[in-house]
């Protein structure tokens, strides 16, 4: 993986089916500047359609990047990407009916040699390690999160309430893209993570934390995360991406 700029971006991830699904709807792109997990939802094949079709979307914003077509502010390219990807889900709905309601999160980081530009819809997380400290970056864009900031509920309530999928924002078949956008300045020695919510509603802060910072090997701890997740029984599909700065 080439660097840009002066810090060098390496990444591994792994995907899993987890333990109670029969598909994995959950979708997943890297490269050596761009990262991004979509988690679908709508139902076992709508949903795969959903994840994939926003995939494709970053996908397409990767290769703008690489000709030089896309635009120059990376907060701006992100955000015509999440808008692309909506006008695809709303394309495929209105040829399919049976797509309808279809949608999906995304969470994505685009690496510009010394920071990152973030795009985040719905429950899909990002995280940053530094110095041992892990910091969710992203904000779930869910009803138990509005509780939690509300006073209502405690974080540790908010783990397993049974509202705590309901998403208040997604990427979704006739709807308007309104994704968080926002820089990420990044140091040497960080470890990111982004993972669809059959890790995050699984493991716990303090179990990620432990496992990104004493797990060095990138393969061992993308695999080692998966393996947590299907330890606690594996409700979801799995998806995770641990990119180091060096």
């Amino acid at each position: 993986m080439e660097p840009s700029g002066s810090l060098k971006l390496r990444y591994a991830v792994a995907t899993d089916v987890g333990q109670r699904r029969d598909a994995n709807e959950d979708s997943v792109y890297t490269s050596s500047r761009l990262l991004a997990v979509a988690d679908g939802m709508g139902g076992h094949v709508a949903g795969e359609v959903a994840s994939s079709g926003a995939i494709a979307a970053i996908t397409e914003l990767d290769q703008r990047l690489e000709d030089g077509s896309a635009a120059e502010d990376r907060l701006e390219a992100l955000g015509e990407a999440v808008a692309e990807a909506v006008r695809r889900l709303t394309e495929l709905a209105e040829e399919d009916p049976a797509m309808q309601g279809m949608g999906t999160t995304l969470t994505a980081l685009l690496w510009e040699g010394d920071r990152f530009a973030a795009a985040h819809v719905g429950d899909s997380r990002g995280y940053r390690l530094r110095d041992g400290e892990l910091e969710q970056i992203t904000r779930d864009h869910t009803v138990v999160q509005e509780l939690v900031e509300q006073g209502r509920i405690t974080p540790e309530v908010a783990m397993t309430h049974p509202s705590r999928s309901v998403l208040t924002r997604a990427l979704q078949a006739g709807g308007t893209a309104d994704p968080d956008l926002f820089p990420v300045e990044a140091r040497a020695g960080d470890r990111y993570l982004i993972c669809s919510d059959g890790l995050s509603d699984v493991v716990a802060f303090d179990t990620l934390r432990e496992t990104l910072a004493t797990v060095t090997d990138l393969d061992a701890v993308v695999r080692k995360l998966v393996e947590l997740a299907n330890d606690g029984g594996g409700p979801d599909n799995i998806t995770c991406v641990v990119a180091d700065v060096a």
